[in-house]
């Protein structure tokens, strides 16, 4: 199968140069800059699953080419809209839209833009950074990508996408019930980085603490509440089993929101924490610790547009 990442940063270089490491056809749309960089130095992945150097085949949005059967998108979700346009000239009537996004609200942009048959369901666990000289960085032994039809049918399309991923340095786990995974991560991820993020501390600090561990419990609680009365497809007691997993976490772990927000990055409240903020206000649920998150998240990034005007 001919494979397009979007991207050639933490995320989809990770994937993408593992899938390239088999020997699948990869190739990554990137921006100029990154071309030239990738040029010079191949795209190297330093990772606790093994080390990598290759050459990739790369793309920019300007280059022609045939479609491609699949396409991973894997951008930070203020770049979605971006990532959309750049792939137009690169998606047939058969391309697979295969998204690793955090949350939720992106699936609805993919669909508008490319059609409900077309975008799949998707999303990674893996902890991964660029370094300073455009290194990908893997800082835990997790690298994990889930993907599957949005309606669950075990269509011919994903066993072929099946057959493509397995036997990869990474763990693509194919799954029949990729909306809900999609949910519990969603549930996860917007916990997990908006407690680190709100604390500005690992997780370790912050569940050691009496107060930090009900203050988890209470948000995770809020998070649940909103899902269930939008009827998201969650299953029954997956705040305590999302509790649970934080708890087991090593005690250094960030949530990549925070690291962002160490690196004075802008971050992807608006998708995660917002969205539910505003689901919550369309079901009138009360939400005060997510409430509490979202304003210092805005004004972070409130700051950081004054900041960058100066």
């Amino acid at each position: 199968m001919k494979i397009l990442v979007v991207g050639a940063g933490a995320i989809g270089g990770y994937f993408g140069g593992r899938l390239l490491e088999k020997g699948e056809d990869v190739t990554f749309l990137v921006r100029e800059q990154r071309k030239e960089k990738l040029q010079q130095t191949g795209l190297k992945i330093r990772s606790k699953n093994g080390d990598l150097q290759v050459t990739p085949k790369l793309l920019t949005k300007d280059d022609s080419s045939q479609p491609f059967d699949v396409i991973l998108v894997s951008t930070k979700s203020y770049h979605l809209e971006q990532a959309i346009k750049d792939i137009q000239s690169f998606v047939g009537p058969e391309t697979m839209i295969l998204p690793l996004l955090n949350g939720i609200a992106h699936l609805e942009l993919l669909i508008k833009a490319f059609g409900e048959k077309q975008v799949i369901g998707g999303l990674c666990f893996v902890e991964t950074t660029l370094s300073e000289d455009g290194t990908i960085v893997q800082t835990s032994p997790i690298n994990q990508l889930v993907y599957g039809e949005r309606t669950g049918e075990k269509t011919e399309r994903i066993e072929k996408l099946e057959q493509c991923f397995r036997g990869t340095k990474a763990e693509f786990v194919k799954s029949e019930n990729i909306n809900q995974d999609m949910w519990h991560k969603y549930l996860f991820i917007t916990a997990m980085s908006g407690i680190t993020a709100m604390m500005e501390a690992p997780i370790g600090p912050i569940r050691d603490l009496e107060s930090g561990q009900r203050t988890i419990k209470a948000f995770l609680d809020e998070l649940v509440t909103i899902m269930e009365k939008i009827e998201a497809p969650i299953q029954q007691g997956i705040a305590e089993i999302q509790l649970n997993r934080m708890n087991s976490m090593a005690p250094e772990m960030k949530s990549s929101m925070q690291r962002d927000i160490e690196k004075q990055q802008p971050t992807e409240f608006e998708h995660l924490q917002g969205y539910l903020l505003t689901q919550a206000k369309k079901v009138t649920v009360s939400v005060p610790i997510l409430e509490t998150i979202y304003t210092k998240l805005k004004l972070y990034e409130e700051k950081q547009k004054t900041s960058s005007n100066l």
